[in-house]
């Protein structure tokens, strides 16, 4: 691999952007209060990437973002570059029934197993081309044009950007994992000050992010910070929270913050304004409800990205820094030159992704803005 200096999510993608929250960053595509009455969506919630009103919101701001960019082209077929067999399989379904559109998908996780490539058939009758290793995203195109699906201006082209177009799955991926920690364990730190104990709660930690206990907090990982808080400050222990997920006696998340709350009188001094926060957020629905770690994730993330020297080499980057996927990268901008329209699709929160107002006066941009390492194999 290489590195190809540095370079920014935007120089590819633009602004036409959206994280969680489903608010575009480019001011001229309407955000999802709007869109919401202009499709009668009929919950009130933010969805999520697999849900089906995920995919209908989405579908609206391609077709409005192909009226800007291009009028009169209509989207035909849709390429979507992802990083989950599972979540981004499902999204790219969803978004192709959405839009009636056919369509191809690619899912990369690098591995260091022998290059292989699995084609499926997907229950909507879109092809997901399953692949690990990143650098097999030209041979990607090259399949895409031989099975009539080729990449052209009526091609709108959805890039996922967790793990995929920064921070490649299984290749650099782990630096974004990190950042994320960091902010979680700076956070509760924070909070707790000296009654905190670095080695339990890294205990909680890797206890609780488990793929066993992901039904219990939907794999969010403001559920997990939460957690952390609460079984670090000491109200609950760590094997009794376990015992009774296991038991079934806690079904979810919100069965815990509702215990919480009953006994809230019992929390460590100072952490009942977080607590009330958090469940005040909890109960109106907002899936990032501990926005003081998603503000930390933010600054972790930043300073994860472009901070070494021109003499790091690209094990140093891939182990340090969180990076551009070179492959993603080249092909993006092949693309683009075809007439295809780019979009960016995040899961991760915008208050880990955008900068508050304290901090974009001081100079801080968005992730998507940011300067960083580009490194991957030569396209």
């Amino acid at each position: 691999m290489q590195i190809f200096g540095r370079t920014e999510l935007r120089d590819f993608l633009g602004d036409l952007i959206v994280y969680r929250n489903l608010v575009p960053i480019d001011k001229r595509l309407p955000a999802l209060n709007t869109i919401r009455t202009e499709i009668s969506l009929s919950s009130r919630r933010i969805p999520r990437k697999t849900d089906k009103d995920y995919a209908h919101v989405v579908v609206h701001l391609l077709n409005q973002a192909r009226a800007l960019v291009m009028p009169g082209t209509p989207i035909e077929r849709l390429i979507f570059i992802g990083d989950t067999r599972m979540n981004d399989g499902t999204a790219f379904t969803n978004l192709c029934a959405a839009g009636g559109w056919d369509g191809m998908g690619f899912v990369g996780s690098e591995t260091s197993a022998p290059t292989q490539i699995d084609v499926v058939t997907t229950s909507g009758g879109g092809q997901l081309y399953i692949s690990n290793r990143w650098e097999t995203l030209p041979d990607f195109d090259s399949f895409c044009a031989s099975q009539g699906c080729p990449v052209d201006d009526k091609t709108a082209v959805i890039i996922d950007l967790d793990k995929t177009a920064l921070g490649a799955r299984g290749r650099n991926s782990h630096a974004i994992d990190q950042a994320r920690v960091e902010a979680i364990r700076n956070t509760v730190a924070g909070l707790l000050d000296a009654a905190f104990d670095q080695i339990a709660f890294q205990a909680i930690y890797d206890k609780i992010n488990q793929v066993e206990f992901h039904p219990f907090t939907t794999d969010n990982q403001d559920y997990l910070a939460y957690l952390c808080l609460i079984i670090s400050g000491g109200l609950h222990e760590l094997d009794e929270v376990v015992a009774d997920i296991r038991a079934q006696r806690l079904t979810c998340f919100h069965d815990f913050i509702e215990q919480v709350n009953t006994y809230r009188h019992n929390l460590p001094s100072g952490l009942d304004p977080i607590h009330s926060e958090i469940y005040a957020n909890v109960q109106s629905g907002d899936p990032t409800p501990f926005k003081a770690f998603r503000y930390n994730e933010y600054l972790s993330t930043v300073e994860r990205m472009g901070k070494l020297g021109e003499d790091a080499s690209v094990e140093e980057l891939l182990a340090e820094e969180i990076v551009i996927t070179q492959e993603v990268r080249a092909l993006a901008l092949d693309w683009r030159k075809r007439g295809a329209l780019l979009f960016g699709l995040s899961d991760k929160p915008d208050e880990a992704s955008v900068p508050r107002p304290s901090l974009a006066a001081r100079g801080y941009l968005p992730i998507h803005h940011v300067a960083t390492w580009t490194v991957g194999s030569q396209s």
